[in-house]
């Protein structure tokens, strides 16, 4: 069976492409290759995320570019507005590029499924619009091969963070394996939260650990750094030191200063409905840390353990009797020209040596 230069990309290649984006681009140019009048093309998906909804793809035939454009979640506190129905935004794009009718197939059985739409230079012939349909059904295979390796990335980064899941889908499923990195660690807690559980209904118990994951990650993320744990109503969040150490632990110190702030305006909107403002305390250290998968012979986690680890969590149990939300280690202190509070040299419990001690500001 002789195949077109199309077919035989969806067949033979388009599995392999780096993404959906690049699939969308090379399955045009082979149409037109093929003698197809298009002006352009639209791939729309469905997607498993916390924020966003469903990705757009568009493809432009007079320069090969391919921009997204992003459908976000209902009820996300810091999403866009939702971008309208499946496809409504490649079908408006794809207007704006030429004149006639969009011709839009959708791909497999589900009614949520992919869609793929073209715009002509002119409007399609019978025989032009068969050949498009034809292509979509042979996009099918193909696409949910992507689909399925985009979903493993993206469930496997909202649950572990997108440096931790690269390294998981690059290593092997099994444990000793990973590697020794040195990074300013973050931990940091709720302070009450057992008094808050027990007086609150699940509902605001739940709403209020979101807003403060919100703000705490928020920060984290903002300033390069990632959650590798969320614990309880804790996390512990890693900056790796890549080009030196002193930038690594700035910026630490400048997202827990960043978290500082969205706490005191989250705990202002709390009081005026009259709920209680959410305290919390948090540490930070820099040393070396052992990166990779721990566990189980058939259930592994992939987290960082070690001394280091083991002191940013016993430093953080002495924000409550110091009095103090930021602590910093006299490690990471000696790593930036941010003022901070000296406190002298504590004990750890667990630890065999006396920590110094720096605090934040709290002003």
């Amino acid at each position: 069976m002789q195949l077109s230069s199309t077919l035989s990309f969806l067949v033979d290649a388009a599995a392999e492409t780096a993404g959906a984006n690049r699939l969308l681009a090379e399955l045009g140019a082979h149409l037109v290759a093929d003698g197809l009048p298009l002006a352009g093309g639209a791939l729309t998906l469905e997607v498993p995320h916390p924020l966003i909804a469903r990705r757009t793809w568009l493809w432009q035939a007079s320069n090969g570019d391919v921009i997204e454009a992003l459908g976000f979640a209902p009820q996300q506190p810091f999403a866009m507005p939702d971008a309208g129905p499946p496809g409504d935004a490649g079908r408006r794009w794809l207007r704006g590029l030429a004149a006639g009718p969009v011709h839009e197939d959708a791909i497999g059985p589900r009614p949520d499924g992919p869609t793929l739409g073209w715009i002509g230079t002119r409007a399609f012939t019978p025989d032009e619009t068969d050949r498009l349909r034809q292509a979509a059904r042979f996009a099918a295979a193909p696409l949910a091969a992507l689909t399925a390796r985009a979903t493993l990335t993206v469930t496997l980064e909202a649950y572990l963070g997108r440096r931790s899941a690269a390294r998981v889908l690059a290593s092997p499923l099994r444990r000793n394996t990973g590697e020794t990195i040195r990074a300013a660690l973050l931990f940091a807690d709720l302070r009450g939260f057992t008094a808050l559980s027990e007086n609150h209904p699940p509902a605001e118990v739940i709403a209020a650990l979101d807003a403060w994951f919100d703000r705490i990650a928020g920060a984290i993320h903002a300033f390069g750094g990632e959650v590798l744990k969320f614990i309880g109503d804790g996390l512990l969040a890693i900056f790796p030191v890549t080009t030196g150490p002193r930038s690594a632990c700035e910026a630490a110190l400048r997202a827990i200063s960043a978290a500082r702030v969205g706490m005191t305006h989250l705990d202002a909107e709390r009081r005026k409905q009259g709920l209680p403002p959410l305290p919390f305390g948090a540490a930070l250290h820099l040393g070396e840390v052992h990166w990779g998968n721990i566990g189980a012979a058939d259930r592994l986690d992939f987290t960082a353990i070690g001394s280091a680890v083991n002191l940013v969590s016993r430093l953080e149990g002495l924000c409550k009797p110091l009095e103090k939300t930021v602590l910093v280690s006299g490690a990471l202190a000696a790593e930036t020209d941010m003022p901070l509070v000296a406190l002298g040299m504590h004990e750890l419990r667990g630890i065999a040596l006396p920590c110094t001690v720096f605090a934040l500001p709290e002003n």
